[in-house]
């Protein structure tokens, strides 16, 4: 069997129990009443029951604590998954983005996520959904509305000459005039 880890020095059982009553987070404040309770002689197991874990967890309370102090007691955040994408890869998307589609070589005129998403795979051989797609693309600035697709052909003439002419809305005085009150 071996030999418990002694608890830092500098702090005693009535000074973690009153750090306990002043903390916010009920995790902390839990695991320095469970090492309050080894301050005051009790024993490991005891300890562990005031904390509701096991004996290995109230080891490992401890060395934190012996480390960083009360603050060692404080859950800290997940690192979370790593990423999909590389730093290289993410710019790559930007860059085509910004670039935008060529129509004979891409076969769309605007990118899509789902097109995005078959890009990435062909040409990085990355499986990424849409919805990481779109999440990536909204820590650039991008937003997933874009503006209405124009086609490569279009007549920019003949488009002038129809919103000049035949468009544009013939306003005419109403016969009846304004009636006053309630209808």
């Amino acid at each position: 069997m071996g030999k418990a880890i002694a608890l830092r020095a500098d702090f005693d059982g009535p000074q973690l129990r009153l750090l306990a009553r002043r903390t916010k987070n009920a995790n902390q404040g839990r695991r320095l009443l469970a090492l309050a309770e080894i301050y005051d002689g009790s024993s490991r197991s005891r300890a562990a029951q005031v904390g509701g874990v096991g004996r290995q967890i109230v080891r490992d309370w401890v060395e934190r604590f012996n480390a960083r102090g009360p603050e060692g007691l404080i859950d800290g955040k997940a690192p979370g998954n790593k990423p999909k994408l590389s730093d290289a890869q993410r710019q790559a998307l930007v860059e085509i983005i910004e670039k935008g589609p060529t129509p004979e070589l891409h076969g769309v005129i605007r990118w899509r996520l789902a097109d995005l998403v078959k890009w990435l795979e062909d040409q990085f051989k990355v499986t990424i959904d849409e919805t990481n797609v779109s999440r990536v693309l909204k820590t650039f600035g991008y937003v997933k509305l874009s503006a209405r697709p124009r086609h490569h052909a279009q007549d920019e003439a003949a488009l002038e000459a129809f919103k000049k002419g035949a468009s544009q809305p013939s306003w005419q005085r109403s016969v009846c005039g304004w009636r006053a009150g309630p209808r």
